[in-house]
């Protein structure tokens, strides 16, 4: 029992190495993470080189399909934000109803939207549409902004490709098409709740108007190569474009039941429904669909994927080094312990790995590490327990990753900038509708839980 608790010991103080590294140090998340695995590993007792080595089975392991994923989602949120693709939706949805309809056509438009791209690079690319909606229909900016953050939110907590959802659908071996349909079902709702819903009660506390006519930054100009204006696609085709990866994912697990488990049948459904195949095939339609029928060149195409992965770098080394900290989770044993200990716990893995994540989150800012580190804590306790739902765990674990956005976060400083707001109106309005996505998520997930259970 000694040596247990000296494992545990170990373990407490590698993450709380990792939470000084990053919020009292200012380290970047992918050397604090490489650096608190390996006090983890040494500290443990395993030799430096055999440390090293597990860090770098646990990196590999995790980009051979999280990096991919993240890179292909990436090149295809470029191609639908630079061809004006956004812009249709945005524009399709907010233009068809009365003033009342606005907040959820913009956040139905902002969940669309930010399915395949990083949060922060649709936020910031969105934020001029914003300006020019709300000056073109009158409406308080944060009527229209705060249900754009919160279509934008559930997209990045909740859905694949977004990094957290994906780095814990690897981590505890979750089937995708699953995992995204009950992704929907909880990103839908939230986004509703704590888009329109939320808004209304918000403004009062920050009745403040703020000033359309000054934008934070103007929208590129989108033109090809010959600086002649793009022919912005129809919303058919961006819809299409959108839909496709999440589509045959969920394809893929609707249909697998009726084409048995061998055979060509069985073969090309698993194919196109994998998140990799998926995505890169709805990048490729994106080039032609996108690109080409919209006048860009082949040079500017390129130009643009090149640019589109740079956001996607730093997320990609942060999943990787989690999954470094989480092999050695296991290779230490501490990750058995913890699992040990937790099946003579009262709570449910859902909920823990929720608490966990919120936890990591609200300590150290970033949702990416905080759900890296909860799913590399929980992943033992999840792997010896046949009951517990993995896909339901993905999201518990993401949606705790959400909570409690604050001065520690940069999404709420990318929030009270493009707003124009001062740190307490930002508390008032980013960091409540963060944290009731988080809670919303939760409660999601113990429901349906309670449901398919």
């Amino acid at each position: 029992m000694h040596a247990d608790m000296t494992q545990l010991a170990v373990s407490a103080l590698a993450i709380a190495l990792l939470i000084l590294l990053i919020t009292k140090l200012r380290l970047h998340p992918f050397l604090a993470l490489m650096l608190s695995a390996g006090f983890l590993g040494v500290a443990s007792g395993l030799a430096p080189t055999a440390t090293v080595k597990t860090f770098e089975k646990g990196f590999g392991g995790v980009l051979s399909t999280v990096g991919l994923v993240i890179g292909l989602g990436s090149m295809l949120g470029g191609l639908l934000l630079n061809s004006g693709g956004a812009d249709r939706i945005a524009n399709t949805f907010v233009g068809t109803g009365s003033r009342r309809w606005i907040p959820y056509s913009i956040c139905a438009a902002a969940l669309l939207i930010g399915l395949p791209h990083l949060f922060d690079v649709s936020f910031v690319m969105l934020v001029p549409l914003l300006y020019a909606i709300s000056q073109r229909t009158k409406n308080p900016l944060l009527f229209i902004g705060l249900p754009m953050a919160a279509g934008l939110y559930v997209s990045h907590g909740f859905l694949l490709p977004h990094p957290s959802p994906t780095l814990s659908l690897a981590v505890f071996h979750a089937d995708a098409g699953r995992t995204l349909f009950y992704g929907f079902l909880l990103a839908i709702p939230t986004a509703v709740i704590t888009g329109p819903w939320l808004t209304k009660v918000l403004l009062r506390w920050c009745p403040r108007e703020i000033d359309v006519t000054s934008s934070p930054l103007m929208a590129a100009a989108q033109t090809n190569e010959k600086g002649q204006a793009l022919r912005q696609p129809s919303l058919p085709i961006v819809l299409l474009t959108v839909l496709l990866p999440p589509g045959l994912m969920m394809l893929r697990t609707a249909i697998r039941p009726f084409v048995g488990a061998q055979g060509m049948a069985h073969e090309i459904a698993e194919t196109i429904g994998d998140p990799i195949v998926s995505l890169l095939l709805a990048v490729l339609f994106a080039i032609y669909a996108l690109g080409f029928r919209s006048g860009l060149g082949l040079k500017q195409i390129q130009k643009l994927l090149g640019k589109s992965l740079a956001p996607a770098a730093g997320v990609i080394l942060i999943l990787g080094a989690g999954g470094g900290l989480k092999e050695m989770l296991i290779a230490t044993h501490i990750g058995d312990l913890i699992s040990q200990g937790a099946s003579h716990w009262n709570i449910s893995p859902l909920v823990l790995g929720w608490t966990v994540a919120a936890l990591m989150r609200i300590a150290i800012g970033s949702a990416t590490v905080a759900t890296v580190t909860a799913a590399g804590i929980v992943a033992p306790l999840a792997a010896s327990d046949p009951s517990v739902n993995v896909e339901l765990l993905v999201l518990a674990t993401s949606a705790g990753g959400l909570m409690l956005s604050h001065l520690n976060d940069s999404g709420f400083w990318l929030f009270k900038e493009y707003f124009q707001l001062t740190v307490p109106e930002t508390l008032k309005t980013w960091t409540v509708l963060v944290s009731a996505q988080s809670l919303l998520g939760l409660i999601g997930v113990v429901l349906i839980n309670a449901l398919v259970g």
